[in-house]
C-alpha cells in the first residue's frame, strides 16, 4: 500500500469537509441510534426472534440509505452440525475502484437479555439521555458499533461524494452475544465479498471516555458445565451426615482447588503472557468495577496484567437447592458452569484439557465428575506493523484530540479467529464505542455521547485516509 507521507491543501479541505459532516449529522445518528435501541432483539430461543428481523431489517435500510452501496441484503448462515440457520446478518458491499483498498466494517446487533428490570433505572429498551450518557440495552453493546460504521460512511459519502473509491464491505452479525454459531459458515458462505485488506471489528472499549484504546490483545475463553455426584439418591442429613459426602460439600472442595490464597489462577498448564501494562490504580479499578471499599482485589502483579494477560476461572451458574426449597437432605448431586479467560497465546482447548486434568486430579472423596457444553475460543494478538494500524492510530489520535493506548482487554472475541483463518492477509483493527462505565451485559448499560462524537469522527477520518490509498 502507498500513500503520501504529507497532506495536500486539497486532503485538508476534505478532511475538514468530512468532519464537519460528523458535526452536523451526529443528531441524525443518535436519533437511529435510539430506533435501534427499541429492538429487542435478543439471539436466544427464548425470546421473540422476530425482533432480530425487524432489527435486521432496519439496519439494512440504514445502510441502504447512505448511498454507498452496489448491494445490501440480509442473509442467514447454516449453523454446522445442526438443521437450523443461524439469525440474520445484514452484508452490504460496494467494489474498490482506481486501485483504491478494500475495508470490511463489523459490528453486530443482536444484544444481551436485559436481565432483572428492577434493577434498571430506566427500562431497558427506552433509549434514555441523562448526564451526557444514552442509557439502554445495546446502546453501547453494540449498536453504537453499527451507528458508528453507518454515521461514518455518510459523513464519508456527504464530503467526497464521487470521489469515493475505497471499497466497503458491511458485515453485521446478529448472534454474537449467544456465540456466533454460524458466524464461520458465514464468512466460508460469503468469502468473496467479505475479503478485505483491513477489518474493523467495532466491539471493544476505550482507555476511558477521553482517551481512545486500540485493542491489540484479548484472552480467549473455555467455558463448560460440570456436574458433582456423590450419591445414588438424597438421603437424610441427620441420618448419614457426618460419614457420606454430599455432593455441595463436594463441589466446594473441588471449586476451591482452582485458585490460590489470593485469588490468582492455581491450575497447572494455563499459561500467562509477559507483557508490560500501563499504569492503572486500584482506586481506578474500584471506580469503573465498581469494587466497595473494604472488599480487596485478587490476584498478584499489576492490576492490568491480571486482566489482559493472566487466566481467570470464575463459576457463572450453579444448580443446587434453593434456599426456600432446603431440607434436611443430603444432595446428590450438584451442577455448575465455570467459565475461564484464556491467556493470550494459549488456545482455548489447551486451557480447556489443563482445567479438565485439574478437577480430575483433585476430585474429593472418588466424586464422579462429568463435563458438558464445552465452548472454546481462543485469544488474539495484533500485528501492529502494518500500514493500517499506523493509518488507525493517527486516525484516533486526531478524532478524540488525544493519544491513543494500545489496550489488552480482558474479554474475549472469540470469532476473530475464524476471521484470521479465513483472511490471512487482511490486517484486524479492533476498535470501539465503549468506556469503561458502560456496564455492557449489565444493568443501566449506557453510552458516553461524546465518546461516541469522537468515535465517529475518528471512523470517518480513517475511512477519507484510507481512500487515498493505492494498493
Amino acid at each position: 500500500m502507498t500513500s503520501s507521507d504529507s497532506q495536500t491543501p486539497e486532503d485538508l479541505a476534505v478532511e475538514e469537509a468530512v468532519l464537519e459532516s460528523v458535526a452536523t449529522g451526529l443528531p441524525r445518528a443518535l436519533g437511529d441510534l435510539g430506533t435501534l435501541v427499541r429492538i429487542p432483539g435478543i439471539a436466544w430461543p427464548s425470546f421473540d426472534q422476530s425482533q432480530l428481523e425487524r432489527s435486521a431489517e432496519a439496519i439494512a435500510a440504514l445502510a441502504t440509505d447512505t448511498g454507498v452501496f452496489d448491494e445490501v441484503r440480509v442473509l442467514r448462515a447454516a449453523i454446522p452440525g445442526t438443521d437450523e440457520q443461524g439469525q440474520p446478518a445484514i452484508l452490504a458491499t460496494r467494489a474498490a475502484r482506481n486501485g483504491r483498498p478494500t475495508i470490511l466494517l463489523y459490528a453486530h446487533h443482536d444484544v444481551q437479555p436485559p436481565g432483572d428490570d428492577a434493577l434498571w433505572e430506566t427500562p431497558p429498551f427506552e433509549p434514555t439521555v441523562r448526564d451526557g450518557r444514552l442509557y439502554g440495552r445495546g446502546a453501547a453493546d453494540d449498536k453504537a458499533g453499527v451507528m458508528a460504521h453507518i454515521a461514518s460512511l455518510r459523513a464519508v459519502a456527504d464530503a467526497v461524494g464521487d470521489g469515493l473509491d475505497l471499497g466497503v464491505a458491511l458485515f453485521i452479525e446478529g448472534e454474537e452475544e449467544y456465540g456466533s454459531r454460524s458466524f464461520a459458515q458465514f464468512l466460508s458462505d460469503n468469502a468473496d465479498a467479505l475479503r478485505a485488506d483491513a477489518i474493523v471489528v467495532a466491539d471493544s472499549g476505550n482507555w476511558d471516555s477521553r482517551t481512545p484504546g486500540l485493542t491489540v490483545s484479548l484472552r480467549g475463553n473455555a467455558r463448560f458445565t460440570l456436574t458433582v455426584r456423590t450419591l445414588e439418591h438424597a438421603s437424610h442429613s441427620g441420618m448419614y451426615g457426618g460419614a457420606v459426602p454430599d455432593a455441595m460439600m463436594a463441589t466446594i472442595k473441588l471449586l476451591n482447588t482452582l485458585w490460590d490464597a489470593d485469588g490468582s489462577v492455581a491450575v497447572a498448564g494455563l499459561e500467562q503472557r509477559a507483557a508490560a501494562t500501563p499504569d492503572y490504580s486500584e482506586e481506578t479499578l474500584r471506580d469503573e468495577a465498581g469494587l466497595p471499599e473494604g472488599v480487596s482485589p485478587i490476584g498478584r502483579d499489576s492490576i492490568l496484567s491480571r486482566i489482559w494477560n493472566k487466566p481467570a476461572v470464575t463459576v457463572i451458574g450453579v444448580d443446587a437447592t434453593s434456599v426456600a426449597s432446603a431440607s434436611n437432605t443430603l444432595s446428590p448431586e450438584v451442577t455448575v458452569v465455570i467459565s475461564a479467560r484464556v491467556a493470550p497465546g494459549q488456545s482455548g482447548a489447551d486451557a480447556y484439557a489443563a482445567l479438565e486434568q485439574h478437577l480430575r486430579a483433585h476430585a474429593p472423596f472418588g466424586a464422579e465428575l462429568t463435563f458438558s457444553d464445552v465452548d472454546l475460543g481462543d485469544g488474539f494478538l495484533v500485528d501492529t506493523s502494518g500500514w493500517a494500524v499506523a493509518l488507525t492510530r493517527q486516525a484516533m489520535a486526531d478524532g478524540y484530540g488525544v493519544e491513543p493506548v494500545d489496550l489488552g482487554v480482558g474479554g474475549s472475541i472469540p470469532f476473530i479467529a475464524d476471521l484470521v483463518r479465513e483472511f490471512p492477509e487482511a490486517q484486524i483493527l479492533v476498535t470501539g464505542v465503549e468506556d469503561p462505565h458502560a456496564r455492557a451485559h449489565s444493568p443501566n448499560e449506557s453510552l458516553h455521547l461524546d465518546t461516541f462524537r469522537h468515535a465517529v469522527r475518528t471512523e470517518a477520518l480513517m475511512l477519507t485516509r484510507m481512500n487515498r490509498i493505492t494498493r
